[in-house]
């Protein structure tokens, strides 16, 4: 089967690396043509436009920053919908609003184009080396003719139910995730304050029941100090804004999720959008005139470090 790919990001282009790694056709767009080098190398071909990347394809694949991205390159002008052929696919890779990837699905059954959602979750170094949870939402025969694609991106793949349901969950997981990442900031802190080696401390943590693996994985880079972890704050941002969305319209009361959202807006103000999502604990470090440093850690991580 052959695949079109839109979206060469921090996430996407190591996604694409992986299908044309396992021996699969695919075909690139890109705002940038110059993320795609690396994938043309090794294979790949360009499009110029979505819509062309559509066309030259049995199916297309999306990996896009934000709903509004996702919503232009599908229906803004020389949109890729249109150019699926019929009894093709969509396959949202983008953490995306539920609500607006059923819109365009409806949109692309009418064309007898197939939806389904397939956020993924566990960091860029782990999409690196194809090990990355896939999660799924759609039509079972759907998601079983496109199964092999799945796992040459991915590691372990959850069919989590109708479409819609993998937007909730992977909510659910970056929610979790940034929580975990202001305690693990707070917790290396008190570590620091209250006399302890911080590589001794992080060790002693992740082998504690209050480990979790954010803490396996971002206390690393925020303790080499380059806090590098591939995911931006204006990520940060708008997933946190999509699970406190989950809260009002479930009627479920996110106390953790809505102040934890309140110190990432903070930390975009403070450090930009494009900062990495993990110098949010640098509110802390700043507060307190303390820096979260010790030697050994890496400045990126890789599959191995986690």
């Amino acid at each position: 089967m052959k695949y079109g790919f839109i979206g060469l990001g921090n996430l996407g282009r190591h996604l694409a690396a992986s299908l044309i790694r396992e021996g699969f056709e695919v075909t690139v767009h890109d705002l940038n043509r110059e993320a795609a080098a690396d994938l043309l190398a090794a294979g790949a071909t360009w499009a110029d436009s979505p819509r062309a990347a559509a066309q030259a394809t049995d199916s297309l694949i999306t990996c896009l920053p934000s709903p509004k991205a996702s919503t232009a390159v599908m229906t803004g002008e020389n949109g890729a919908l249109e150019g699926i052929p019929a009894g093709g696919a969509w396959i949202e890779m983008s953490t995306n609003d539920a609500h607006e990837i059923e819109r365009i699905a409806a949109l692309g059954a009418a064309r007898g184009v197939v939806t389904l959602e397939a956020p993924v979750t566990g960091g860029v170094h782990r999409a690196a080396a194809g090990e990355i949870t896939v999660l799924i939402g759609g039509d079972e025969a759907a998601y079983r003719a496109h199964l092999p694609a799945f796992r040459a991106m991915g590691g372990e793949v959850l069919h989590m139910g109708p479409l819609g349901k993998a937007s909730v969950i992977k909510v659910i997981t970056n929610m979790l995730a940034f929580i975990h990442l202001v305690a693990a900031g707070e917790a290396l802190m008190l570590a620091k304050r209250g006399g302890l080696d911080l590589k001794k401390s992080f060790e002693a943590i992740r082998a504690s029941s209050g480990n979790s693996f954010v803490h396996e994985t971002e206390s690393q880079v925020i303790l080499n100090g380059s806090y590098n972890i591939g995911f931006t704050m204006d990520l940060a941002c708008k997933d946190a804004g999509f699970a406190t969305q989950m809260g009002r319209e479930f009627g479920v009361p996110l106390a953790l999720a809505g102040m934890t959202e309140q110190i990432f807006i903070q930390a975009r103000e403070q450090f930009g959008g494009d900062a990495w999502s993990s110098m949010v604990v640098k509110i802390l470090e700043d507060a307190v005139g303390e820096q979260l440093r010790a030697p050994g850690f890496p400045a990126e991580l890789t599959a191995e470090d986690a």
